[in-house]
């Protein structure tokens, strides 16, 4: 099931990718959907999961809590890594842009795509309802993963080749993700650990990236509202689950 989901994060990253060069008003709606799933899934289903199964305290604090700022905070740093290189070869070839830090951003989206579906197997590990929700984060997130990535290659001046290519590859990594869990069980500890960890990442994203992109040339109240929809349909799902 795990893998049958992942192929559909597969489906979403390609047409996020072919969006990215057909590009419409409408991409700040679908942002904001996304945003809100993501933002629902963290707080009402992958965080309560994570410290059920990674409650103990450290210091006074739940474990599965300080993997979450902890992921939260790993994403701010790759994040602001990836800018501080940006700056440093602002000054070069291709308009101000080096083809090689387009690469690089986008080879993290790869992997990062990887961890989606280690993300979608652990969640189908806890169960099918957990599973269920995170892959529909995962996978309306992929739609943003697919344009950015493909944004982010040919923007550094990158051949459209290239920039397929990393689409490609950024398609195949959560199929990939989701398969490698099969060979595996994932302790309850250090699933709960992981789910908190990962929660970070995604709240990150959603938080920093997704919902800001929406809202940038589009602060209309339809963005808000398919937001606002998007949290309420995981809170939907989670109850439907329950």
């Amino acid at each position: 099931m795990a893998v049958l989901v992942a192929l559909g994060a597969f489906l979403m990253t390609l047409a996020g990718g072919w969006t990215a060069q057909r590009v419409t008003d409408r991409r700040h709606l679908v942002l904001g959907l996304a945003g809100g799933l993501m933002l629902g899934v963290v707080g009402l289903d992958l965080l309560p999961e994570a410290l059920e199964a990674a409650g103990e305290k450290v210091f006074g604090v739940p474990a599965a809590l300080l993997l979450f700022v902890a992921g939260f905070l790993l994403a701010h740093l790759v994040e602001r890594l990836l800018a501080a290189r940006r700056a440093a070869h602002g000054a070069d070839e291709h308009g101000g842009r080096t083809p090689q830090v387009g690469l690089t951003a986008a080879a993290a989206m790869v992997g990062h795509s990887a961890m989606d579906g280690v993300a979608i197997g652990a969640a189908f590990q806890v169960g099918g309802g957990m599973g269920a929700a995170v892959a529909m984060a995962v996978v309306a997130h992929d739609f943003a993963d697919g344009f950015n990535t493909y944004t982010l290659t040919s923007l550094y001046g990158n051949a459209r080749r290239r920039a397929v290519a990393m689409l490609f590859a950024d398609a195949v990594a959560p199929v990939l993700g989701a398969a490698s869990t099969l060979l595996f069980s994932i302790p309850e500890g250090v699933l709960g650990g992981y789910l908190g960890l990962f929660g970070g990442v995604l709240l990150y994203l959603a938080a920093a990236e997704i919902l800001p992109e929406a809202h940038h040339e589009h602060p209309a109240r339809s963005t808000l509202l398919c937001t606002v929809a998007g949290a309420a349909f995981i809170w939907l799902v989670v109850g439907i689950a329950e």
